[in-house]
């Protein structure tokens, strides 16, 4: 069989641990006997990071930004207990994912893979809730302290043209505990342009929720920007479109969520889609059935998975035993990055291919071949099969 031809590469980045063993069997079963794959290869395996000083995830960003759709394998950051399991490190290096965020200025959005066999626990959900989190500043890069003793703290800022702004933030007769965050006027627009660019890619409505009702200037900042560049560029777009964008605050929209059927897209500020997009996942099944994008305002795209490495099984995995690692969220990851690179270089065969191998999947499933943390959400498991992570696979490939 002829395999379909590319013309641009994709970024591929390797990652760590079970989800690595799993691209493997992902590439070797489901893509390379059908697609003729180029890529540009970057291993962001931990040990490599470690040994390249982690400008290999640098690399790997910047290529990003050259080809435009890359595509990534879930990968450790190192906390305490890595630095005891690799004594090798050289340092705690950061999460590759808010490295590669930052070079690429970068929105995450992130959207459950439904199947019929599992019902989400809020019941009138019938179709996916894509959350868009804004992905620099906040409490993510906050200087925080404590102090013992009665005083006064205050927030300023010096200007370099010699110009400085003082708030008082609070007077304490005692022990207190102090955090002071910002972010970007740029990023913030970054943000929203991504969130703007999405819903008409996708044709969902937008929603963008904060608190400005309290925080006035802060996050009252936030929804000034958004609803400026919406006025300004994509009112007639949205209109034309047939979709719709609105704010709310933030309690109002868990509420309208909550009552909603689903089917649109949920923008927050980065706690607030740290939280909800795992509330999202949780309500709508697993964590391991859902797919990460990140989207730059120049339009250059990351798809991943949205779990990690999967640790327990990748040492169960050592000693030579089956495991039942879910892959469906990396193989949508590389659907995503395969339907991206055939729809900007105009081959609709790779287009097409994406579709099948999803749908491939799907019909899998909803057959009752599925891995064992499938069965666990299920309400009827009659004429289901938990299968190991290579017989899933497998049952994909046969599919296709």
């Amino acid at each position: 069989m002829e395999r379909i031809r590319m013309t641009t590469p994709l970024v591929e980045m390797d990652g760590d641990e079970m989800t690595r063993v799993m691209w493997r069997m992902i590439k070797d079963e489901l893509i390379l006997p059908f697609v003729d794959l180029k890529t540009e290869y970057y291993d962001l395996g931990l040990l490599n990071r470690n040994d390249t000083d982690d400008q290999v995830t640098v690399d790997a960003a910047n290529a990003n930004r050259k080809y435009g759709v890359a595509v990534k394998c879930a990968t450790i950051t190192p906390n305490r207990q890595r630095m005891e399991e690799f004594p090798q490190l050289k340092q705690m290096w950061k999460s590759p994912n808010a490295t590669i965020r930052s070079i690429m200025d970068g929105t995450v959005f992130r959207a459950p893979i439904l199947i019929s066999r599992i019902k989400p626990v809020v019941r009138n959900w019938e179709a996916p809730i894509t959350i868009a989190r804004h992905a620099y500043g906040d409490i993510y890069k906050a200087s925080e302290m404590i102090t013992e003793v009665p005083g006064e703290a205050k927030l300023v800022f010096s200007g370099d043209d010699g110009s400085e702004k003082t708030v008082s933030v609070q007077r304490v007769e005692g022990p207190a505990v102090w955090q002071g965050q910002h972010n970007l006027d740029s990023s913030i627009r970054s943000f929203a342009e991504s969130c703007f660019r999405y819903a008409l890619s996708t044709g969902q409505d937008l929603w963008f929720s904060t608190k400005d009702t309290i925080s006035k200037v802060y996050d009252g900042r936030f929804r000034e920007i958004f609803e400026e560049i919406f006025e300004k560029e994509y009112k007639a777009l949205f209109e034309s479109k047939g979709i719709s964008f609105f704010y709310t605050l933030i309690d109002d929209a868990v509420a309208r969520v909550i009552r909603s059927k689903g089917g649109f897209i949920w923008a927050c500020k980065n706690y607030d889609g740290d939280v909800m997009s795992d509330m999202v996942s949780t309500a709508f099944g697993s964590i391991a059935m859902m797919t990460s994008v990140l989207v730059s305002p120049d339009g250059n795209y990351e798809y991943e998975a949205a779990h990690g490495t999967v640790t327990r099984h990748y040492y169960r995995y050592l000693k030579g035993e089956k495991t039942s690692s879910n892959p469906v969220a990396t193989i949508f990851a590389w659907t995503g990055a395969l339907r991206k690179r055939g729809e900007l270089d105009g081959i609709d065969d790779l287009v097409s291919f994406a579709d099948r191998l999803e749908r491939a999947c799907f019909d899998t499933m909803e057959a009752g071949t599925v891995t064992k943390d499938l069965t666990l959400l299920m309400e009827d498991t009659e004429g289901v099969t938990a299968v190991d992570t290579e017989t899933f696979i497998k049952a994909v490939r046969q599919r296709i």
